[in-house]
């Protein structure tokens, strides 16, 4: 779809350009969320705001640039929640909680290691989302690295009421990935409501609705939870 070709365009774009620049870090950029240099100032910039300093549990995405996110939640005593790549199990949450797991569990490996699995039902109410972003732009629009699973994860959680329309849904990337130009949005993204960078946060003029919830309609993902939740709907529907 044209949509998708725009979107694909500017991602190459973008980890072409974090290379070239040297903003990139380890791991190499193509393909995922991009690691940047400067990802420990824009979590720490994150930590200073009010709706973090709120935030009693947060959900955040597994990705190396939001390690340090992942590092401070936890340093701090939140409730932390990460979600098994790409959903592949029943169980696709990770719960995560204690100071002394800080250094250990902000990985995707740590956090398999010493936290709990958990169903999205089990969650507690979810006061800050953090998605990471291949592009962003100041009208809240988001790129992601193409597979759509943060999409997903905020559409279970509306779904179940862990979240709702008023959870601020926040991104951390470098200056360079947040661009001027115009991102295609679809009725299932997700918009953000602040981008924090090394240098500035970025409280959006948002122009588009969140998700209300799952739109079964064009979800045609196999994943295992949605199994599970697409049951109950048809039940629900009966």
């Amino acid at each position: 779809m044209k949509e998708d070709k725009i979107k694909q365009k500017i991602r190459e774009r973008i980890w072409r350009e974090m290379e070239n620049k040297h903003i990139s870090t380890f791991p190499p950029p193509y393909g995922r969320i991009p690691n940047f240099v400067g990802a420990d100032k824009a979590a720490k910039k994150l930590s200073m705001l009010e709706i973090w300093k709120k935030a009693i549990a947060i959900k955040s995405n597994p990705d190396s640039p939001q390690k340090f996110v992942r590092q401070i939640a936890l340093q701090e005593g939140k409730i932390l929640y990460m979600a098994v790549p790409r959903l592949k199990k029943e169980k696709c949450f990770i719960e995560l909680k204690g100071r002394n797991l800080a250094n250990f569990a902000s990985s995707i490996r740590g956090a398999f290691k010493y936290g709990k699995p958990v169903y999205p039902w089990e969650m507690k109410k979810i006061d800050l989302v953090i998605m990471g972003s291949v592009a962003v732009n100041k009208k809240g629009c988001r790129i992601g690295k193409g597979g759509g699973y943060s999409d997903i994860e905020y559409a279970i959680a509306r779904e179940l009421k862990i979240i709702d329309e008023n959870t601020p849904v926040v991104t951390t990337v470098h200056d360079i990935q947040v661009i001027n130009e115009d991102i295609p949005m679809k009725e299932h993204d997700v918009p953000i409501d602040y981008i924090i960078t090394p240098t500035k946060v970025i409280e959006v003029e948002r122009i588009y609705d969140k998700p209300k919830g799952i739109i079964w309609d064009i979800l045609d993902k196999d994943i295992p939870i949605l199994n599970i939740l697409k049951r109950s709907h048809k039940n629900d529907k009966k």
